[in-house]
């Protein structure tokens, strides 16, 4: 038997953490890599294209960003579950697809769970309720008292069935007992543009969706739905504030990749998006746009997925909601 002196076995010691990391750290996509986006110009696709360009350079491939709209994300969360598990393509998803879809649908066409594979919880954020500065709605009293008193009159546009957009109108509408009939569209941009158009009244948006709009008096900040007020309108209250205690709406977005994707893949991208959302640059941008910056492990973002699907499926219970 060879004996070893303390240096020798400190060299070894150090030897095996390098082989480890580098073990760890050697794979790399074999061809450009493909982020989907199930949902249109909001900001899961400002995240995208932020997060790309570095994912990029990182990995030492092109990083492209693809739109897959429809069926309330359910279309391009279905397209990433069922491609190989090889690493060449990610969804960036949101509450939707992921957490409320499973108990509006009647029928899912993958299981959010089972189906795709948790990279890392990215960014949270309250929402905004938004009027159309048109109807003269200073307030969320007013907004109650106008809709109570012609129930059939207004509507809502949500960035897609079963987004946090529509669920936490179906919440607000049960909670003040009105009625606003749901306009749902491919992402906030065609809603918007609608509202400020005066083709839809209100909707539920996360503040990376509205901010320009409301510094130009395009729209119009009625409340939001966190616990305390957004710190870039310290004027406008929270629902808690406006006689809705308890009332709170989280907008959440994460990345994901094909379930069964190997842990060394699911490993390395944790590691490179992390990385890109925690780069103080990036951290500025999201925080901006009101974003809480999460960046955890794959662990934690399937841990928070595993709560929200029973918390949004009481929702979907409670109010009634549907897929119109």
């Amino acid at each position: 038997m060879i004996a070893l002196n303390r240096r020798e076995v400190l060299g070894l010691i150090g030897a095996a953490a390098v082989s480890q990391g580098a073990l760890a750290q050697e794979w790399a996509p074999s061809k450009p890599v493909r982020i989907i986006v199930p949902v249109q110009g909001t900001t899961n696709d400002v995240l995208a294209r932020l997060v790309a360009s570095r994912l990029g350079d990182a990995l030492g491939q092109p990083v492209v960003v693809e739109n897959k709209p429809g069926a309330g994300g359910n279309i391009g969360a279905d397209y990433v579950a069922k491609q190989p598990a090889d690493g060449q393509t990610l969804l960036v998803g949101y509450n939707g697809p992921l957490a409320i879809n499973p108990s509006l649908f009647d029928k899912m066409p993958y299981d959010p769970v089972k189906d795709l594979a948790p990279i890392t919880l990215a960014v949270k954020s309250a929402q905004y309720l938004v009027v159309n500065p048109k109807l003269g709605i200073n307030s969320l009293k007013d907004l109650v008292a106008k809709a109570k008193a012609d129930p059939n009159k207004y509507s809502y546009g949500s960035i897609a069935i079963g987004s946090a957009s529509h669920l936490t109108m179906e919440m607000f509408k049960e909670a003040a007992g009105i009625n606003v009939t749901h306009v749902p569209y491919k992402g906030a941009g065609p809603a918007l543009t609608d509202m400020i158009a005066g083709q839809i009244h209100m909707g539920f948006f996360v503040p990376g969706n509205v901010q320009g709009f409301a510094k130009d008096g395009r729209v119009k900040l009625i409340a939001s739905t966190g616990t305390k007020r957004f710190a870039s309108t310290p004027d406008v209250p929270t629902l808690a504030e406006s006689g809705y205690p308890n009332f709170e709406a989280t907008s959440w977005i994460g990345f994901l990749a094909a379930g069964g994707t190997p842990r060394n893949i699911i490993d390395r991208y944790n590691r490179e998006i992390v990385k890109i959302l925690k780069s103080p640059d990036i951290q500025a941008k999201l925080h901006e746009m009101e974003f809480e910056v999460v960046a955890g492990s794959p662990e934690q973002f399937a841990g928070w997925i595993g709560s929200e699907i029973p918390k949004w499926g009481r929702v979907i219970k409670s109010t009634g909601a549907k897929v119109e």
